[in-house]
């Protein structure tokens, strides 16, 4: 895409990520989120899409406690993802959740969680499947894993517990 760079996300940018989230979510809900798992301190990457200079998306990722078989898995859970409506279907949360995954990747980090659309994240490698084995808040087709790590999702049983900021 034309003019498009994926950036971490700088303190600078708090109020646009806010308005970003609360435009795209139509809610409040998104940006409070976001606020809580900053002060909680459990943010691992925040990154901003830049259009023209402009920020027009966002992607979080936060700390995850994720156990397979009693094996503890370095985790993160991918929440919220937003762009802002008048540039969305053009590319640029596919290249927020490239990123994003590839700067995870980068920091060690084994899998990521996420509870989204089952037509969208399944083509960034998430599986529903990799899910079904974990106690968790969550579970059917919405609630999706991606491996960075081969093997990190699979086992017999597991458990996946969030933040509190999620209020779960």
């Amino acid at each position: 895409m034309k003019n498009l760079a994926i950036r971490p996300e700088s303190e600078r940018d708090r109020e646009a990520v806010s308005e970003i989230n609360r435009t795209a979510f139509g809610q409040p809900d998104e940006a409070e989120l976001i606020a809580r798992l900053r002060s909680e301190g459990v943010v691992v990457v925040s990154l901003v899409a830049d259009m023209d200079g402009r920020a027009v998306g966002h992607i979080l990722f936060s700390c995850l406690e994720v156990a397979a078989d009693e094996r503890k898995v370095k985790a993160v859970s991918l929440a919220p993802m937003a762009v802002l409506p008048e540039c969305q279907g053009r590319g640029v949360g596919s290249a927020l959740v490239r990123s994003g995954l590839e700067a995870c990747r980068v920091r060690g980090i084994e899998a990521v969680v996420v509870l989204g659309h089952a037509d969208y994240y399944p083509r960034f490698g998430f599986r529903a499947e990799w899910m079904a084995n974990f106690r968790a808040p969550f579970s059917g087709d919405a609630f999706m894993g991606v491996e960075l790590k081969e093997g990190a999702l699979r086992c017999g049983e597991g458990r996946v517990v969030y933040p509190k900021a999620f209020g779960l």
